[in-house]
């Protein structure tokens, strides 16, 4: 009977992680679409770079403010049920964009799936951090990077799907919502860990601050990536006469290089330590992105320095929450995913405006020198982060 029980409790734990792992790659698949096809809409219809730039920075807007009340509905109504509004809350707002060409409206709809977005990825984070074992944390944690980086690298695709009608893209993108809205609806909902009764939510993020304070960095630079490169190089490819073409399939060999290295560094950062991996990273990373303005419309080369860029820095963000887990009381994870997510959002706000600006009043390659400066100033700073070790189990 015991062994029965064990072995349905694992089955349901990877049915669980199986699932979730599903709904990232549906949210990463959307996002790795939305934010160049917009772009490119709206290049098209002779909407300057900046204000380009600043409606892609909606949905990280979006995302931003969601980050400070989405705690309490989770531990209020468990992880199961803010999922569903996240997955519905965005499926909604994509079928909507290709009724209008508003950029007010677009602005608004582009929040709307923020909010949508940071909701169901708050939820599976911390569902999978919580639930996984200690040592094979980066593993699992892992999984869920890949599972985005698989989403969001064949989101830039459906671009190609524009062919078929403005309506096109969006419809086939709200039926994967749809598909795994099904597979959530059969889940079990459980709840996060309480923290003690006497803990404030101030003493949880001050203390987060305290210990962990290079940990948050990296949700910051990935969301600065991210967001820099998927709103603004398709401005710069199409500034260079690259074509939609070959400016979504790099796109897609970005996402190409975080798949075949997320696993590997996660088993790597389980076995050696997450800083020395994420510095390394870092400094790869930074060599990378400062060449890519060299290649300039070589597209043998730009799709080498794209795997490679897309493989070290890809993992930022899951390595930043493993290193989290690693080295903070549990009870105070949900307040760390939380200032991972605010670090995430503030750089993806940052990265399409710094980079719209950039593109019109600096440089057309200025976001690459930024983003190479930004990933060697992280490395950098790793070598003076002491980690504490985790010996509190209450705040």
């Amino acid at each position: 009977m015991l062994a029965q029980g064990i072995t349905s409790s694992t089955l349901t734990s990877r049915v669980r992680l199986i699932t979730l792992l599903l709904v990232v790659v549906v949210a990463g698949l959307s996002q790795g679409l939305l934010l160049p096809l917009l772009s490119i809409m709206l290049e098209e219809r002779g909407v300057s770079s900046d204000l380009n730039g600043i409606n892609s920075a909606a949905m990280y807007i979006g995302i931003f403010c969601t980050m400070f009340f989405i705690e309490r509905p989770v531990r209020r109504f468990g992880y199961k049920k803010v999922i569903i509004v996240g997955i519905s809350l965005v499926t909604f707002s994509n079928v909507l964009f290709p009724f209008t060409e508003s950029l007010t409206i677009w602005f608004i709809l582009r929040l709307l799936v923020g909010v949508g977005d940071s909701a169901l990825h708050y939820a599976t984070q911390l569902w999978i951090v919580s639930s996984s074992p200690a040592d094979r944390r980066g593993r699992f944690i892992s999984l869920y990077g890949m599972s985005y980086g698989l989403g969001f690298s064949l989101g830039p695709l459906g671009i190609n799907l524009l062919h078929f009608g403005k309506f096109a893209p969006f419809f086939v993108s709200g039926t994967f919502f749809l598909t795994v809205l099904l597979l959530v609806l059969r889940m079990k909902n459980e709840f996060p860990e309480k923290p003690s009764s006497g803990a404030s939510a101030e003493n949880r993020y001050v203390k987060t601050y305290r210990i962990a304070w290079f940990v948050l960095i990296p949700g910051f630079l990935f969301g600065l990536m991210e967001a820099s490169m998927n709103s603004n190089f398709p401005l710069y490819g199409m500034r260079i006469d690259l074509g939609q073409q070959w400016i979504s399939l790099l796109l897609v060999s970005f996402g190409i290089g975080s798949l075949i290295l997320q696993l590997p560094l996660g088993i790597w950062s389980d076995r050696i330590g997450r800083k020395p991996i994420l510095i390394a990273c870092g400094i790869i990373g930074s060599i990378t992105f400062c060449m890519i303005p060299v290649a300039q419309d070589n597209v043998p080369l730009l799709f080498v320095l794209f795997i490679i860029s897309g493989g070290v820095v890809g993992s930022f963000y899951s390595l930043g929450l493993a290193y989290a887990a690693d080295i903070l009381p549990r009870p105070i994870l949900p307040a760390a995913n939380i200032l991972t997510s605010i670090h995430f959002s503030i750089g993806s706000i940052l990265g399409p405006t710094l980079g719209g600006f950039g593109i019109k009043y600096i440089s057309p390659y200025s976001i690459f020198i930024f983003l190479g400066c930004a990933f060697l100033l992280f490395a950098l700073l790793g070598f003076i982060f002491k980690p504490q070790k985790q010996v509190e189990t209450t705040v």
